[in-house]
C-alpha cells in the first residue's frame, strides 16, 4: 500500500532534504510548516519538481490544524523535525516550549487519533549537556540528560513523551538526535558557521569561523535519509538513537578537506572550542538498522562545494 509522508520543518534544512529524497522516491509528500520561505527547497529542486509535494502552512501549536492535516491528506508516515532552535529558545521561552514541547504532543495526538503507529521525531545531542558532566571518550547512547539550554531541556522533554505515548497508547516511535549538520541548506543555527564558511569559500570570499574544538560532522542528505529509514522501520517501543556518524573531526579538519577540493579557500578558525562532547556512540542505532547513512567527511565537503559552485548566484 502507498504511503503518505508528513514532514513537519520541511523549510528548514534537514527537511528540505527529507523532501528531496521522498520526491527522488516517487513517495507522496506532505510539509506542513508555518514558513512559506523555499530558499533551500529551492537549492535542491524545480518549481516542478515541488509541484508533485503538498504544501501546508500551519502552526504545530494548532491542535486541530495538526489533525486535520492528518484527516485530509491520509497520513500514515511521520518524519517530525519542525522545532524553534538554541537562540529562538532563549529570547522566547515560553514560545520554545509550545512549539517544541505542545507542538511534538499535537504530532503524537494527531498520529493516536488517526491511527498512525509510528513516529521518527528528531532531538538533539543538546540534551546531554556539557563534557565535563562526562568522561572522556564517545558518550553512551544511554548516558544521563542533562541539558544546560532550554533547547536542550525542551527535547529532553519530547524524548519523556514519546515513551509515555508508547507506554499509554501504544505509538512506537525513533528519536534521532544530530550533532553538527553540514551541507547546502544548513544555513541557520549556531553550528551553521561550517556550512557558511564553505559557501563563501566557493565564492571566492573569506571567512571566519567563530569556534574550534573536535566535534562529528553529519552530511544534511545522509541525516535526512536516517530519518526517512526511521520512519518506515516501524519499531517496539519509543528509542532514542545518537546519530554519532563517524570518527569525531576538528573543525580544523573540516577546513583541510574543503581546501583540498577548493585550494584557494580562506577560511580561518577561532580558538574557542564548544561547550560539548567530542562525540556520541551510535552504536544502539547500528545495531537496530542495518543501514546508517555516514558519508566521509572529505566526499561530503566536495559534494556540497560542487553544489553551491553548481548553483552559483542562486545560493
Amino acid at each position: 500500500m502507498a504511503h503518505t509522508w508528513l514532514v513537519t520543518g520541511g523549510m528548514g534544512c534537514i527537511g528540505a532534504w527529507a523532501l528531496y529524497h521522498l520526491r527522488q522516491r516517487g513517495e507522496r509528500a506532505v510539509n506542513f510548516d508555518q514558513s512559506i520561505d523555499r530558499h533551500r527547497l529551492n537549492w535542491l529542486l524545480s518549481a516542478e519538481e515541488q509541484a508533485d509535494i503538498t504544501f501546508v502552512q500551519g502552526d504545530l501549536r494548532d491542535t486541530a490544524a495538526v489533525k486535520a492535516v492528518f484527516a485530509e491528506h491520509g497520513i500514515s508516515r511521520v518524519i517530525h523535525l519542525a522545532a524553534l532552535q538554541v537562540p529562538m529558545c532563549r529570547a522566547d521561552p515560553v514560545l520554545g516550549a509550545q512549539v517544541n514541547v505542545t507542538g511534538t504532543v499535537n504530532i503524537f495526538e494527531a498520529a493516536r487519533a488517526h491511527g498512525v503507529p509510528h513516529i521518527a521525531l528528531a532531538s538533539s545531542i543538546g540534551v546531554y549537556g556539557p563534557p565535563e558532566e562526562f568522561p572522556p571518550g564517545l558518550v553512551p547512547n544511554d548516558a544521563p540528560q542533562r541539558p544546560r539550554t532550554l533547547y536542550g531541556a525542551y527535547k529532553a522533554c519530547t524524548e519523556l513523551v514519546a515513551k509515555v505515548y508508547f507506554y499509554d497508547y501504544g505509538i512506537a516511535s525513533a528519536t534521532l538526535r544530530p550533532y553538527t549538520v553540514y551541507g547546502l541548506g544548513r544555513d541557520q543555527g549556531m553550528t551553521s558557521e561550517p556550512t557558511k564558511a564553505l559557501v563563501a569559500a566557493a565564492k571566492g570570499q573569506p571567512y571566519h569561523i567563530p569556534f574550534s574544538g573536535t566535534m562529528q560532522f553529519q552530511l544534511a542528505a545522509d541525516v535526512a535519509r536516517q530519518f526517512i529509514l526511521a520512519a518506515e522501520r516501524p519499531l517496539d517501543g519509543a528509542y532514542g538513537f545518537n546519530l554519532g556518524g563517524g570518527a569525531p573531526a576538528t573543525v580544523g579538519d573540516f577546513v583541510a578537506a574543503a581546501r583540498q577540493a577548493l585550494p584557494k579557500a580562506q577560511i580561518e578558525v577561532a580558538d574557542n572550542p564548544l561547550p560539548f562532547p567530542v562525540g556520541f556512540d551510535d552504536g544502539a542505532l547500528r545495531a537496530r538498522y542495518d543501514t546508517v547513512y555516514a558519508t566521509p567527511l572529505a566526499a561530503g565537503i566536495a559534494q556540497t562545494i560542487a553544489h553551491i559552485t553548481r548553483l552559483g548566484d542562486a545560493i
